[in-house]
């Protein structure tokens, strides 16, 4: 468990801080480790997207309507494509619930079914990029219930808050940030 006090000086990576941290916790495999490098690299990913939206034919819609009933932007496609191929080969997934579909995500049966269950919003405020105002990325992390290794069942992903592994949130503009909140 991390000390209240621990502190890490202005600057320190993502991955420095998720590597020193894991020392704190007997039994850690890296998965958690991996799993939110991961995600930062989807983060990053959209980021640059982003930055160039106008000159990479990133912004307008796509002409479809998602789950929710909202017009679907080029850049919702793509954030939502980005997140779902890296936490996918990530390989610790088990589910993946986007904002962007109807059903969870299963990892793919040849694949390795991981421990946790990534909730995800790729590209939330999409009604503003046509307007550069901010839009960004939410995202929650759930342990699985279910035997790993096993298909994930909806069990693993119908959790209260309190169950959180971790949670945060991505915004994108002139700069980009990661926010992360730990259970501990």
């Amino acid at each position: 468990m991390l000390d209240s006090q621990q502190q890490f000086e202005e600057g320190t990576t993502l991955d420095r801080f998720l590597l020193e941290t894991m020392t704190y916790y007997p039994g850690a495999t890296g998965a958690f480790v991996n799993l939110m490098q991961s995600i930062a690299v989807a983060g990053k990913m959209i980021s640059a997207r982003v930055n160039r939206a106008g000159l990479a034919g990133m912004i307008g819609g796509t002409g479809e309507v998602n789950i929710q009933g909202e017009f679907v932007q080029v850049l919702d496609r793509y954030s939502n494509g980005t997140f779902i191929r890296a936490l996918e080969h990530g390989g610790h997934t088990c589910m993946i619930i986007s904002e962007e579909e109807g059903e969870p995500r299963h990892t793919p049966p040849s694949w390795h079914s991981g421990r946790y269950v990534v909730a995800v919003d790729p590209l939330d405020g999409s009604s503003n990029i046509d307007v550069n105002a901010t839009i960004g990325t939410i995202f929650a992390v759930f342990r699985r219930k279910t035997t790993e290794g096993t298909r994930a069942e909806l069990v693993d992903a119908l959790r209260c808050g309190r169950e959180l592994v971790a949670s945060g949130y991505i915004v994108y503009g002139s700069g980009t940030v990661m926010v992360v909140a730990t259970e501990d």
